[in-house]
């Protein structure tokens, strides 16, 4: 009985050991595997290939794997799955057929995958905009984030060309290859409401660079300025490069295609990409300041030259005006005029007088009302008219109009919006080195005699924002294979 006793202890003992077991082991078979995948499509420019992004991929392959533990780790039972699509496009033809290859692209390589983030350089960023905004093949419910870099997001036909005629007719010479439409599209279309429908309904993060200054050497190719009254990167000028919508990044002074052979280039989108997916701080590029700059030549020959400072806030403007009583005696007067209208180091003044007849009426004298005290906006005028004559002034004050500690300046944008012939921006700096003083000193010029230009300059501060687009990708439950 003893023995019958042991072996039915060991067989009970035994049956509990298995039954644990397959618990165990289908409780195992059964946990789902919990999945983010982040699909990236690389989307070339004209004339471009598979290689424009072999630089920024390898660069994403490298530095997301670091994104990708710490989320892991904040996240337990997720896991994060990166797929790469990098295909070839016909790049001579229309936007809609070069959007239509896109869509027809993922559909066969990429059919299972959603949450798309689409990188498109050039035309391939304008395609990608275009295909999601208008829904080609279904890809406004499987996109997530578009980036374009140096795409020309906005029409080209109204800007100036060297030579003078359409951008069109520049390309089809300089690039020699069998137009099928891409040349009007890439002239004539603008993609400001597909900018403005995917970032409204998904995300759009916009790239931009240019050259320092219109008529800057930096990106000429064979001597040739294509933008001569624009700052461009060589094929697109800036103010195309993003519209209403983006979370624009401006990466500095480089060409359209510094970011396919230059790896600092290259690292600092990426860590903007990821930092956008995963999440970080993002300083995109806010408009703080804007304005108007006109010069006329006079009729000497020879050119002429003029230097501005520009980007200052106006904080006080008015007028005056004086009647001399008497028939006999000139009469001066003394005025101090304007105030600050908040705490900040003035910049500079502009008075002006009414009328046609300097010899009858004039400004004898304008100052600062204190010149050592930086913070105090009066000003001191003296004026003068004949007998039975009259003296009016117009005045303006500016403050530098720095920016409220906390932010700092990002970059400018200057060009000419019209004009003659033979005028042109030649220089264009910060005024100071100081983070926070928005103000440029524009030296310009235009030929003799009369020539003349308007240009506009935009000042732009850095403004942080909060992104983490994996947060907005749903998770995907796969079976769990590893055990």
């Amino acid at each position: 009985m003893g023995v019958l006793k042991k072996l039915a202890l060991l067989m009970a003992v035994m049956i509990c050991i298995q039954l644990v077991f397959l618990s165990s082991v289908q409780s195992a078979m059964a946990d789902p595997l919990l999945v983010k995948e982040l699909n990236f499509v690389y989307l070339h420019g004209v004339g471009g290939n598979v290689c424009s992004f072999q630089l920024l991929n390898d660069v994403i392959k490298e530095q997301v794997k670091d994104y990708i533990i710490d989320y892991e780790q904040a996240n337990p039972g997720t896991k994060v799955l990166v797929n790469t699509l990098r295909r070839c496009y016909p790049s001579n033809v229309d936007i809609n057929s070069w959007a239509n290859n896109i869509a027809d692209s993922i559909s066969k390589h990429f059919y299972d995958k959603d949450n798309l983030i689409l990188i498109g350089s050039s035309m391939g960023g304008k395609a990608a905009l275009y295909a999601v905004a208008q829904n080609i093949g279904g890809l406004a419910d499987k996109v997530a984030l578009v980036v374009t870099i140096n795409s020309p997001i906005k029409s080209l036909q109204d800007y100036f060309v060297t030579g003078g005629g359409p951008i069109s007719d520049y390309w089809q010479l300089a690039w020699f290859f069998s137009d099928e439409g891409i040349l009007h599209s890439a002239t004539y279309y603008d993609s400001s409401q597909d900018g403005r429908w995917v970032g409204q309904n998904r995300h759009w993060l916009a790239f931009t660079s240019a050259e320092s200054t219109p008529l800057s050497e930096q990106f000429d190719v064979a001597g040739i300025d294509v933008w001569p009254r624009d700052m461009d990167d060589n094929l697109v000028p800036i103010s195309a490069q993003y519209s209403e919508g983006a979370d624009v990044i401006y990466y500095g002074e480089h060409s359209h295609v510094d970011f396919t052979v230059s790896n600092d280039v290259a690292e600092f989108l990426v860590d903007y990409i990821l930092r956008y997916i995963f999440g970080g701080n993002i300083e995109c590029s806010v408009l703080a300041r804007i304005g108007i700059l006109g010069h006329k030549a006079d009729w000497l020959l020879g050119p002429d030259y003029w230097e501005d400072v520009v980007g200052e806030a106006l904080v006080d403007t008015g007028s005056f005006k004086h009647k001399n009583e008497s028939y006999t005696k000139w009469q001066e007067w003394e005025d101090v005029v304007g105030q600050c209208t908040f705490k900040d180091k003035r910049g500079s003044y502009r008075v002006n007088r009414v009328g046609f007849l300097p010899f009858i009426a004039s400004i004898e004298e304008a100052r600062w009302l204190n010149p050592d005290d930086l913070e105090n906006c009066q000003l001191y005028l003296r004026t003068r008219a004949a007998p039975r004559m009259s003296v009016e002034v117009e005045w303006r004050i500016y403050q530098q109009g720095s920016l409220s500690p906390g932010f700092v300046r990002d970059h400018y944008e200057v060009d000419i919006v019209e004009g003659t012939p033979f005028t042109g921006i030649e220089q264009v700096f910060w005024e100071t080195d100081g983070p926070r003083d928005l103000r440029l000193r524009i030296r310009s010029k235009a030929q003799s005699p009369f020539r003349w230009f308007w240009a506009q300059w935009r000042v732009y501060y850095k403004e942080v924002r909060q992104r983490q687009l994996i947060n907005e990708i749903p998770v995907r439950i796969l079976e769990n294979k590893s055990n």
